[in-house]
């Protein structure tokens, strides 16, 4: 994988073609925008919207098209932060779907790979547990084998934050192929991701730091059979020079290693910069 992508790495500087793809009518937008305002203004995500200021998560659904009644995935749920606001806006019409690490791609340990299971196993519950809706409402699977009734269902999937990981454990290919096979022909993947320097040297930019460079992300899902939609800056942070030695855990929430008295500062840039990128399954 990290071959694949210090060859990726020589089209950084050229500029991807944006395939047109049909958005939704001006009513379909104006209605999908006022459920995705109410979800994120819901009192039941009181502890969790101290980080919209940072996540944007309105303007970051809006952009990926995710309609209240679509089959959405949400990769790597991890502390779920995103797995709750999705439960509220989907739960009434949708349907929200976790999906975990294939186990046994090699990445991960015996007590690992429990923990995957575990999380996918429990995923239902906490969302429903979430959302005060019932946990029939949602589900979740690890990639590890992709059940032949689930293939080709999926209208969206979102990667928030995670595909420097995929990267750095040398499992995106086989991730993504397993994402693509979930999709619709026209079911589209958004991703979210800490964004390197177009500049950075690539061995600041290969996963290790948290940092990819947004070309290198671009080129990547091209390879992989994904047309290049569009990007938003909806989460872009100017702030952030994105280049600190212990990486993107350097800033909120992590502030991984900070001395006290360099947390207010790092407070005030705030989250990292990020890429906002939409692809389109290609047939």
């Amino acid at each position: 994988m990290r071959r694949a992508l210090l060859l990726l790495s020589a089209f950084a500087l050229a500029a991807p073609a944006v395939t047109a793809v049909a958005k939704p009518t001006p009513a379909q937008t104006k209605a999908m925008k006022a459920e995705i305002a109410a979800a994120v203004a819901s009192p039941l995500r009181d502890k969790d919207k101290a980080r919209d200021q940072y996540r944007r998560p309105a303007e970051t659904l809006e952009f990926f098209q995710v309609a209240p009644d679509m089959k959405v995935g949400e990769y790597a749920p991890g502390g779920e932060w995103y797995s709750r606001l999705l439960g509220l806006y989907l739960g009434p019409k949708g349907k929200l779907v976790g999906l975990y690490f294939d186990p046994t791609s090699g990445a991960f340990n015996e007590r690992s790979q429990q923990g995957i299971r575990d999380g996918a196993a429990k995923y239902p519950a906490d969302v429903a547990a979430a959302s005060g809706l019932p946990a029939e409402r949602f589900s979740a699977m690890t990639l590890e084998k992709l059940p032949d009734a689930e293939k080709g269902t999926f209208d969206r999937i979102l990667v928030m934050r995670m595909m420097h990981n995929l990267m750095r454990w040398n499992i995106a290919d086989r991730e993504i192929k397993a994402m693509r096979e979930l999709l619709k022909p026209d079911g589209m993947i958004g991703i979210e991701q800490h964004r390197a320097r177009p500049d950075a040297p690539y061995s600041y930019a290969d996963g290790s730091k948290g940092y990819l460079r947004e070309a290198d992300v671009i080129k990547f899902m091209e390879v992989n059979g994904f047309t290049y939609v569009g990007k938003s800056e909806a989460n872009a942070n100017k702030k952030d020079p994105a280049n600190w030695e212990g990486g993107v855990w350097t800033l909120p929430p992590s502030l991984r290693g900070a001395k006290e008295e360099d947390k207010a500062r790092l407070q005030a840039i705030g989250e990292t910069d990020r890429m906002t990128l939409l692809f389109r399954k290609r047939a």
